[in-house]
């Protein structure tokens, strides 16, 4: 063939990079309109943690002497220590049980509006416990 009809090779990785440029464009779309992504839940818990132990610090700090301010500081201490080890071995534990929970909280929200509704409308197919009375 002349050079004038050869093509040249495309990049095998062109597909690829486009994919991957496109996927960064639409991450970054989402992350401007809805704000940063939700972490792990094992993430989501560390940052619980954290949390719940800044404001117990913040709260304490007021009301109680220096004695007690360290008391709780090493509570708080010691609770981290726990909780961190178990976060670092066990990440995927936390996924499973935050799906768990949320199959929780499906089945009682199922229960809860079951009830309400024969709460609300009455026992439509149900006999009552007794004969209705003619009062004519």
């Amino acid at each position: 063939m002349s050079e004038a009809t050869e093509r040249p090779s495309p990049d095998a990785d062109a597909w690829a990079d486009a994919c991957a440029e496109d996927l960064a464009a639409e991450k970054a779309r989402r992350r401007a309109q809805y704000g940063p992504t939700i972490g792990t839940p094992a993430e989501e818990l560390r940052k619980l943690v954290d949390a719940v132990a800044e404001k117990v610090s913040s709260l304490q700090a007021p009301l109680l002497g220096m004695g007690a301010q360290e008391a709780v500081q090493q509570l708080i201490g010691q609770a981290k220590a726990v909780v961190e080890p178990v976060i670092e071995r066990n990440p995927e534990v936390f996924g499973h049980l935050a799906a768990a929970g949320n199959e929780l909280l499906a089945a009682y929200r199922s229960a809860v509006e079951g009830q309400e509704r024969r709460w609300t409308h009455g026992p439509q197919d149900e006999p009552g416990p007794g004969e209705p009375i003619d009062l004519d």
